[in-house]
C-alpha cells in the first residue's frame, strides 16, 4: 500500500486539471476547482470506491459548509484511515480553510493511494447510489427539488408577463415592495449568519473540552491502575487515594483523612530510625556500669591484701622486740 509517499514522487507532479477529470469522472460530480473538495466528504467516498463497505457513508456531510461539519468528514476520514492501518497525517487545520495547494496535494496524494490499491474497482463504483444515504449527497430528493424548482421558475415567469401586460402600474408598485421585502429580510439573515457562526464557535468549543475531559480521565486511570498494584495496594494511604478517586461529591474529611494518614507514616519512620540509637546508648551505659563495679570489686580487694600484710608485719615487728 502506497501510504507513506515522498514529496518528490511523480504523484505531487499531477496537475489540477487530471486530478479534477479524476474526481468528476469517479464519483460522478462537477467540480470546478480542487478547493471544492475542502470539506473532506469527496476524501470520504473515493475511500468508499476503493475499499467497499469501510466508510459510515451515512455519516458523510456533502452539504458541508462551515469548519465543524468539514470536521466531522474528516473525523470518519481518519477512523477510515486508522481501521485501514494507514499512516497518512491529515492536515485538517489548513485544508478546511479551503486553501488551493494544501487541497490539492492532498488529492495528489489520494489519486496515488486510490491507483495503487485497487484502480479497477472504481470503474464499476456505483457513486450516484453510494452518495444517496449521505447528507446533501444529491440523490432523489435533490432531483425533485430541482424539478419543483423549475416549475415553480416557470408558473412565476408566466405570472408575471401576464401582469406586466395587464398592469404595467401595478408591476411598478410590486417591485417596490420586493425590493423593501428584500431589505428587510437582510437584516434577519445576517442575524442568522452571526448565529450560525456562534453556534459553531461553540461546537468547537465543545469538541475541546471533550478532549481535555479525555485527556484528564486517562491520567486518573493510570493513578488507579496504579493504587491496584498487589506490591501497593496494601498500603493505608492507597486505600485513601482511592476513595478520593471514588467521591462522587466534595467531601473534605477524605482529605483530612489521607493527611492523618500521611502524619502517622512520618512519625512511625522516625521511631523506627531513633529506637537503634535508644538502644546503643543502654548499651554503653550499662557496659560503663559493670566497669565501675569491677573496678570497685579490684580496688577493694587489694586494699584487703594489703591490710593483712600490714597486720602481718607488725605482729613480726613486736616478736622481734621482745
Amino acid at each position: 500500500m502506497a501510504t507513506n509517499i515522498g514529496m518528490m514522487d511523480g504523484a505531487y507532479f499531477v496537475g489540477r486539471g487530471e486530478i479534477l477529470t479524476w474526481i468528476n469522472s469517479t464519483l460522478e460530480l462537477h467540480l470546478t476547482k480542487v478547493e471544492e473538495a475542502a470539506s473532506g466528504a469527496v476524501q470520504c467516498q473515493l475511500m468508499d470506491a476503493v475499499h467497499p463497505g469501510t466508510v459510515p457513508m451515512h455519516k458523510v456531510n456533502f452539504d458541508a459548509k462551515n469548519e465543524y461539519d468539514m470536521i466531522q468528514n474528516y473525523k470518519v476520514l481518519q477512523d477510515v484511515f486508522n481501521k485501514l492501518k494507514i499512516t497518512k497525517h491529515i492536515e485538517v487545520n489548513k485544508l478546511v480553510k479551503g486553501r488551493p495547494l494544501d487541497n490539492l496535494e492532498f488529492m495528489q496524494w489520494m489519486k496515488r493511494y486510490c491507483d495503487s490499491i485497487n484502480a479497477d474497482a472504481l470503474y464499476s463504483y456505483n457513486a450516484v447510489e453510494r452518495r444517496e444515504a449521505s447528507k446533501g449527497g444529491g440523490g432523489r430528493d435533490a432531483n425533485k427539488k430541482s424539478s419543483s424548482t423549475n416549475v415553480s421558475t416557470k408558473q412565476h415567469s408566466s405570472q408575471q408577463n401576464r401582469r406586466n401586460t395587464v398592469h404595467n402600474q401595478t408591476n411598478v408598485s410590486s417591485q417596490k415592495n420586493l425590493r423593501s421585502s428584500a431589505a428587510a429580510a437582510s437584516a434577519p439573515n445576517g442575524a442568522k449568519q452571526a448565529y450560525n457562526e456562534e453556534i459553531t464557535q461553540l461546537k468547537l468549543l465543545v469538541d475541546s473540552l471533550e478532549k481535555e475531559r479525555d485527556f484528564y480521565f486517562l491520567k486518573l486511570r493510570d493513578v488507579e491502575l496504579l493504587c491496584q498494584r498487589p506490591e501497593l495496594e496494601s498500603l493505608r494511604i492507597m486505600s485513601v487515594i482511592q476513595k478520593i478517586l471514588y467521591a462522587t461529591e466534595a467531601n473534605p474529611m477524605i482529605l483530612e483523612e489521607a493527611e492523618q494518614v500521611i502524619s502517622e507514616h512520618y512519625s512511625e519512620q522516625k521511631l523506627v530510625g531513633l529506637s537503634p540509637i535508644l538502644e546503643t546508648s543502654d548499651e554503653k551505659l550499662g557496659t560503663q556500669k559493670r566497669k565501675s563495679i569491677s573496678t570497685l570489686e579490684v580496688e577493694l580487694a587489694a586494699n584487703s591484701a594489703l591490710s593483712t600484710r600490714q597486720r602481718l608485719s607488725d605482729i613480726s615487728s613486736d616478736v622481734h622486740n621482745c
